[in-house]
């Protein structure tokens, strides 16, 4: 059985079938999205000052992923524009260029995961907090002592804040040290990194920069992991297009022309939602 308006323009719609559908799943993602940027805004409106973080990502980085991305949009375009002009090589050419610019954005994203994941802050007994990379830590380091013995070193490569005693104009230029990079205290303290190094019986808590970090890094790994999977996602398809069901272009071209269109369709929204996640995130 010929399933109907799979390749003709339905006339109440005037699209076929399979663009009907992807624009009614875009309009859902529209909304996903949209709330977690609303929910963004909420959370950053309604912190305290000076305790909104400023320039905890690399915007070089994020801006060569920008660029990725982009240039993974003009490929999709090019592969439709080949399968329209009935040259399958060239659209095979072009496609594989956008599946390893996916694979590229996912590999830059998961070396700033990396980064996060190895930057830490530690509360120290003598008031002060330590912040920076992970150098290395002894075998069988524990703080907590639910968890064990407390034992063992660990090593960083960054600088000390002291909160403790620290009222107004004082305050507000510690916190600048390690929540406003951006700011004069904050390129001093950069400057000042060093090798630290402290026993697991000084440190009262430590934690990475992870998403339970705090509210800023929930909302950065939340809207950028599910950017990422839509990434993954789109790149899924695009590959199995480009792979196993390439063999319907010799069967039907101008349905195949239609489901790179569905894809490319997807796909630009995925590229759309980082030019937004870009400067929310990186530069504002």
């Amino acid at each position: 059985m010929d399933i109907p308006y799979t390749v003709e323009a339905r006339p109440d719609t005037g699209l076929y079938n399979a663009k009907v559908g992807i624009w009614l799943f875009l309009a859902s993602e529209v909304m996903l999205f949209g709330a977690l940027f609303s929910t963004y805004i909420l959370l950053r409106v309604g912190t305290p000052e000076g305790y909104w973080p400023h320039g905890w990502l690399n915007i070089p980085v994020g801006t060569a992923n920008t660029l990725v991305l982009i240039t993974s949009s003009i490929t999709t375009v090019m592969a439709w524009a080949s399968c329209k002009m009935n040259q399958f090589d060239r659209f095979k050419r072009y496609h594989a260029c956008t599946i390893l610019l996916a694979f590229c954005f996912v590999g830059i994203k998961s070396y700033e995961y990396h980064d996060k994941f190895t930057h830490y802050s530690i509360t120290l007994k003598n008031g002060k907090i330590a912040d920076g990379h992970l150098i290395s830590k002894s075998p069988g380091f524990n703080v907590n002592e639910k968890a064990g013995p407390v034992k063992g070193e660990i090593k960083i490569h960054g600088h000390e804040v002291n909160f403790s005693n620290k009222q107004g104009d004082e305050l507000q230029k510690e916190l600048k040290k390690i929540y406003d990079l951006r700011s004069p205290e904050g390129r001093e303290a950069a400057k000042e990194h060093k090798e630290l190094e402290y026993s697991a019986s000084d440190i009262v808590s430590l934690e990475t920069y992870g998403p339970w970090h705090n509210t800023y890094t929930a909302i950065y790994f939340t809207l950028t992991g599910l950017h990422a999977l839509h990434v993954i996602g789109g790149a899924i398809v695009i590959g199995f297009l480009w792979g196993p069901l390439s063999n319907l272009w010799r069967r039907d071209p101008e349905r195949f022309t239609n489901r790179i269109e569905i894809s490319g369709l997807f796909w630009h929204f995925v590229d759309l939602v980082w030019i937004f996640l870009f400067p929310v995130l990186y530069l504002l």
